[in-house]
């Protein structure tokens, strides 16, 4: 049975935060308020609970969930290389609501889906969240919500959907924006095929604007396509 923590009254916020390190620990789901909307979250080492995330929603494998961090250390920790360009996108928007493919380090032992090498990473920028982040480590994390659904803007409205197959829920009322994160594809400044012009690729806009990144990247933001031009995201699309 799930338990509801209101993170709005502080003599709940030290027992929400135990009983979700606990559940996370457990390899069960917890839903947490972050930046953008509310997350369904689950140990990003555990290949059962991140199963156990995929279920919930309704998502098959092909749509592997970003994975939240709680700061640079953990992204280093986490991808192939940080490119001078991803730096630049980090330090301009992080913590907040952009999200990075990247080359995922080989050396990790996870499943997160069929990834195809890469993993897309966030830092939010919520005190809860990253509290439970710097104690958990890095948690796969995708919209608090069933598949075909909005996504969850407070923890209610992802009870309502998910109900028991989440073992904790953080309320912290509306989140702030409700806007999903904007999603961009960098792995070819790490691994560009021989002739191939490595450039970042938008893979769905949203807090972050295509102007906001542009002003950052320059030529280096692929000119945007349209939708007959657009491939398919290999990154769960919230």
């Amino acid at each position: 049975m799930s338990t509801v923590f209101d993170c709005r009254d502080d003599s709940q916020i030290l027992a929400g935060m135990r009983h979700a390190r606990q559940a996370i620990a457990r390899g069960e789901l917890i839903v947490l308020p972050t930046d953008t909307v509310y997350g369904i979250a689950a140990d990003a080492f555990s290949p059962a609970a991140v199963q156990r995330l995929l279920d919930a929603k309704g998502r098959g494998r092909d749509m592997p969930p970003p994975v939240l961090v709680a700061g640079q250390d953990m992204l280093r920790a986490l991808v192939e290389e940080i490119p001078p360009a991803v730096q630049q996108l980090v330090d301009a928007f992080w913590p907040g609501g952009l999200t990075i493919v990247l080359p995922a380090q080989p050396s990790l032992t996870w499943d997160l889906g069929e990834t195809k090498g890469t993993v897309a990473v966030r830092m939010p920028d919520r005190r809860i969240a990253l509290e439970l982040l710097a104690e958990t480590g890095p948690l796969a994390v995708s919209s608090a919500n069933l598949t075909g659904r909005d996504a969850a803007v407070i923890a209610a409205d992802a009870e309502q959907m998910l109900g028991d197959s989440v073992a904790v829920y953080l309320e912290e009322g509306y989140s702030e924006t409700g806007i999903p994160s904007t999603i961009v594809d960098a792995t070819s400044l790490v691994s560009a095929a021989e002739g191939e012009a490595p450039v970042v690729r938008v893979l769905r806009e949203g807090a972050v604007s295509r102007a906001q990144l542009g002003a950052v990247l320059g030529d280096l933001l692929e000119p945007a396509q349209t939708p007959s031009e657009t491939d398919e995201s290999p990154v769960e699309q919230g």
